[in-house]
């Protein structure tokens, strides 16, 4: 089984910048793909950011130039690094984690996700 947690959401001024780190855990083989997503009150979760195992990256229109998502590293957690940050990014950031795992099963988990909020 796979677990994903993430952690690194709080309080943050207008443009300020903060990072939030996912971390995948358990029976791993490989992970093929990571991405960040964020849902604010009373809308849809909406996708941000996805990296893929060869590096390739996406972005939603909103966040390009000011959201960065680091490269899958079989050790180390994948980082969402946040600047410029608005009122409108305000959301609970939710990490998703794709790949195989010891069984050489496909996986696609979830973490419980963890708040942003951008205020003054």
């Amino acid at each position: 089984q796979v677990q994903v947690a993430e952690s690194g959401g709080g309080l943050v001024q207008p443009g300020g910048s903060l990072s939030v780190s996912c971390a995948a855990s358990g029976s791993i083989f490989t992970i093929n793909g990571v991405s960040w997503y964020r849902q604010a009150p009373g809308k849809l979760r909406e996708l941000v950011a996805s990296v893929n195992s060869g590096g390739g990256t996406y972005y939603e229109d909103s966040v390009k130039g000011r959201f960065t998502i680091s490269r899958i590293s079989a050790k180390n957690p994948v980082y969402l690094q946040m600047s410029s940050l608005k009122p409108e990014d305000t959301a609970v950031y939710y990490c998703n984690v794709r790949g195989y795992d010891s069984m050489r099963k496909i996986f696609d988990a979830w973490g419980q996700g963890t708040p942003v909020t951008i205020s003054s």
